[in-house]
């Protein structure tokens, strides 16, 4: 709830808080709090979930799975969006959840802004099962410099042997690391990012998609058009079309 409440303070929302029996709530993090607004807002209970494929904390799958047989939950991914429903898998998830329906209503951008405000990275790849390891399992060495370094020369032509020489290791070793701890191989998060920076400049700029192609390290206009399609599901005139129709 956190979580959803600092995303969601923000201009552009009216942010609220309801539960089915207004009163004291218990929390599981070992505190109370008082909810005065009252709405059924347990949506497994409701059948609104029924047959839907939806996602909680790994460590609730089962449980949640066992409770409703009619929903589909998948402990895997980070979230999901039906558009009229989401689900998340945690609380790093549920701000993860929140910023992709603030992508869905404002854009790339706006959503980038409001991570930049809390300090979180604007989009992550991969799924839960990065974050399954045992709580006595070796760390392993951070990737955080070099996500920072990619992500500020992404108009550079970096491969993923760049990345990897970069840390001294190699393309093995390097994808190795990147899915233990990002659950993505490098060469898609790589790509992720170029599709986020692409996003905010068909948003907030009238540059032609050849300079934005080249300003995110796709190469050409061509490059970024098949990329994008493939990513977004449509194509970056449509989409800055769309994107500046809504804001109308």
């Amino acid at each position: 709830m956190g979580c959803a409440a600092a995303v969601f303070r923000d201009e552009r929302y009216r942010f609220g808080v309801c539960t089915e029996q207004p009163g004291p709530i218990r929390t599981t993090e070992g505190f109370d709090m008082v909810v005065a607004k009252g709405l059924r807002a347990a949506l497994a209970a409701t059948g609104v979930l029924d047959g839907r494929r939806i996602t909680t904390h790994w460590r609730y799958a089962d449980e949640l799975q066992r409770r409703y047989p009619a929903v589909k939950v998948d402990p895997d991914v980070l979230y999901i969006d039906h558009g009229d429903v989401a689900t998340s898998g945690g609380s790093g998830t549920g701000i993860d959840l929140c910023l992709q329906l603030v992508r869905a209503d404002h854009g790339a951008a706006y959503a980038a802004r409001i991570a930049r405000r809390m300090v979180i990275p604007p989009h992550r790849e991969g799924g839960q099962v990065q974050y399954r390891a045992e709580a006595d399992a070796a760390p392993t060495d951070s990737l955080g410099e070099l996500l920072d370094w990619a992500t500020e020369h992404l108009a550079e032509p970096i491969t993923v042997d760049d990345l990897a020489a970069r840390i001294n290791v190699s393309p093995r070793t390097h994808a190795r690391r990147f899915a233990e701890q990002l659950g993505t191989p490098p060469g898609q998060w790589l790509l992720a990012q170029r599709i986020v920076r692409t996003r905010a400049l068909l948003e907030e700029t009238d540059l032609p998609i050849e300079t934005i192609a080249t300003r995110v390290g796709l190469s050409s206009a061509t490059n970024l058009r098949r990329r994008f399609q493939a990513a977004v599901r449509t194509t970056p005139s449509a989409y800055r079309r769309a994107f500046r129709t809504r804001r109308l």
